[in-house]
């Protein structure tokens, strides 16, 4: 049964676990649905994972609301969340809202992400205004890696923490129903899921109400880099290169395809002798 806001209210209150992955196309949301997954995020990092891009800032809204698409189509009775990519929201309030609005008509998510606190906070009001449901996401935002200084774990020190705990008043009271924590220390992580009232989830930054992994990382599936944080439950891509590899071997070998695997003529081999005499 597909959960809603209130589950997931629920679930901080009674210390349940939410238990995420990112998910791109058909497939993924497919096994994940099948497998109990809580919610999926249809993130902007498609742009690295399935795209090829060196980061996310290439990253289009016809390109997210595509595999947002392909992902509720997968996985109908799960919850999703859709992903702002850089540059549909950062403009003004109006945009944020118009590209909000873009990701419920046209891809039926659940709710929608952008990254950042403070500097967001008018961002994510109109939005929630709009009859939306936001979630944040601070500490390490992909988007402004570059004012980061890459991709760089954030609240480390004393100084640096407090922008984050300030970044997370923001988000939530800005009227966001949940916030995602990326690259910080867990004890600034416990402090913030004790501190606000909505869920707080995790993305390599420890314990916390939740968890959210990006499905290439943990399939082994993303080749470019393994962040520290990445538990790998599977070497998808040894698995896929290895298939690939004796596929060739068969077809130069003359191995495949046997008769197991054609489509053998009904009528007699004279009868197609005739016909091919016909020409």
């Amino acid at each position: 049964m597909k959960k809603n806001v209130n589950d997931f209210y629920k679930m901080k209150k009674e210390g349940k676990q939410v238990a995420w992955i990112t998910a791109y196309d058909f497939p993924t949301a497919s096994f994940a649905e099948q497998a109990g997954m809580d919610m999926l995020l249809v993130g902007d990092s498609l742009g690295m994972v399935v795209l090829g891009y060196k980061g996310t800032i290439p990253v289009t809204m016809e390109d997210c609301i595509s595999h947002c698409q392909a992902v509720r189509r997968g996985a109908p009775n799960t919850w999703i969340i859709g992903d702002l990519p850089f540059g549909s929201y950062q403009l003004s309030d109006q945009q944020a809202v118009e590209n909000a609005v873009r990701f419920l008509k046209e891809a039926d998510v659940d709710c929608v992400k952008l990254e950042g606190g403070v500097r967001v906070k008018s961002r994510i009001k109109a939005i929630t205004e709009a009859g939306i449901l936001v979630m944040g996401h601070i500490g390490l935002t992909p988007q402004s890696s570059g004012v980061l200084g890459g991709f760089k774990a954030q609240g480390r020190d004393v100084e640096s923490a407090r922008k984050v705990i300030e970044d997370a008043i923001a988000v939530e009271e800005a009227g966001a129903f949940s916030l995602l924590v990326e690259a910080i220390p867990p004890i600034l992580t416990r402090f913030l899921t004790k501190k606000l009232s909505i869920p707080v989830y995790s993305i390599g930054a420890g314990p916390a109400d939740g968890q959210l992994i990006i499905s290439g990382d943990m399939l082994g599936k993303f080749q470019a880099f393994t962040p520290k944080f990445v538990k790998k439950y599977a070497n998808v891509a040894e698995v896929e290169t290895n298939a690939f590899k004796e596929y060739i071997s068969d077809v130069r070998n003359e191995k495949f395809p046997t008769d197991d695997y054609v489509y053998n003529a009904l009528d007699s081999d004279e009868a197609f002798a005739k016909l091919f005499g016909e020409y």
